[in-house]
């Protein structure tokens, strides 16, 4: 019974930043960035890498305030779900909100390992999911930004090459292949 909390540590991991069979994991995709790509935003209402990022902060903050029931404990940002990044923003401001993401992932990850395996069942306090689909959830929701984000890195050098593109880039649909 303790595999399954190895398992969910191990998935955890795999969608932030260990190697994984399906590709880049958030912290791979967002490995090198100029602030110019972070910020990059290819539809004036879509959110550009940086804000991403951010989000996957807070909801790794509140997953973990949903396990520890009662424990409750605040986001050091004003706000909730996404924060507005926008130029003229500085790489100084994007290495904090990166190590706020990854002590974000470090506290969840500490959370998930105190988890009772008995607990992995129980239904989650004001939520219609169990435990493990809440710590599976989080982690797939890593993956799924990570995939944004690899849409995002080619979008903002397609944007480079062809001047005028960011204009362009809000009214086309990007092709498929």
């Amino acid at each position: 019974m303790a595999s399954e909390i190895a398992s969910l540590e191990l998935i955890l991991d795999e969608g932030f930043n260990k190697r994984a069979w399906h590709g880049p994991n958030l912290l791979g995709a967002l490995r090198g960035l100029s602030v110019r790509e972070l910020l990059f935003r290819p539809q004036r209402r879509g959110h550009n890498i940086w804000e991403l990022a951010v989000h996957c902060a807070y909801w790794k903050y509140a997953v973990r305030n949903q396990l520890l029931e009662g424990k409750r404990n605040s986001f050091p940002l004003p706000g909730s779900n996404f924060f507005p990044r926008n130029a003229p923003l500085a790489l100084a401001a994007w290495k904090r909100d990166l190590a706020l993401l990854r002590r974000e992932h470090a506290t969840l990850r500490a959370a998930v390992l105190s988890i009772d395996v008995k607990a992995l069942d129980r239904q989650i306090k004001n939520s219609k999911h169990t435990v493990r689909r809440t710590v599976l959830g989080v982690a797939a929701h890593d993956i799924y930004h990570a995939g944004q984000i690899g849409l995002l890195k080619r979008l903002a050098a397609q944007s480079r090459v062809r001047p005028g593109a960011e204009k362009s880039a809000s009214t086309k649909k990007p092709s498929s292949t």
